[in-house]
């Protein structure tokens, strides 16, 4: 792993530098590649590294490969739950009534720890990210459970689906979004021949 750390960092690197890289690494090692990035994730965002948008892959991380290349440029990192409801529909960028209840959704469902919500939720906390007042809130969740981003959930209640989960983690970035529905749809596609060829005649 010496070799690997050599050349990970710079030639004019002091030696608490080396020694802190190799403490991380050593930290990081046993645990899994999820564990990996959700640390590095939350080292980069509590210490507050301008310029920072995080996509060092636990692989590179595990293997001491930090210089600038092992560093992807993926959406900035939204998992610091200290983040307001207005800064991260502002980080995320929905286009559309049915996109920001979405994000709503997964404001709530992971900033908040409320996975169960009714439309009456969303709406208040839109207000509190102070973006325009839905034209007709209850319409509107309804299109996002056609169009698969939320899903019904106990009691009249609804949370947000795997999919809808997936399309507002790639926010900003419109064509990993995309990407996402196209995915979506493409299995919903396949499902219905494979339904429509085991049915009965």
């Amino acid at each position: 792993m010496s070799s690997n750390i050599d050349t990970a960092l710079p030639a004019a690197a002091s030696p608490s530098e080396f020694d802190a890289l190799s403490a991380v690494i050593g930290a990081l090692q046993p645990l899994d590649d999820e564990a990996r990035r959700r640390i590095v994730e939350s080292a980069v965002t509590f210490l507050r590294i301008s310029g920072a948008r995080v996509g060092v892959t636990a692989h590179s991380v595990a293997a001491g490969h930090t210089s600038t290349g092992a560093i992807s440029e993926q959406a900035p990192f939204s998992e610091n739950t200290r983040m307001s409801v207005k800064d991260f529909i502002l980080e995320k960028q929905p286009r559309t009534d049915v996109e920001r209840l979405a994000c709503l959704a997964y404001y709530l469902t992971h900033y908040r720890g409320t996975p169960h919500f009714k439309t009456i939720d969303l709406s208040l906390l839109n207000t509190e990210a102070a973006q325009p007042k839905f034209a007709n809130a209850a319409n509107s969740a309804n299109n996002a459970v056609k169009m698969g981003y939320l899903v019904p959930s106990v009691k009249g209640q609804r949370q947000l689906s795997a999919f809808g989960e997936r399309f507002v983690r790639a926010l900003p970035d419109r064509d990993a979004a995309r990407a996402s529905v196209e995915t979506m749809k493409r299995r919903k596609r396949s499902r219905r021949v494979k339904n429509n060829g085991t049915e009965p005649e």
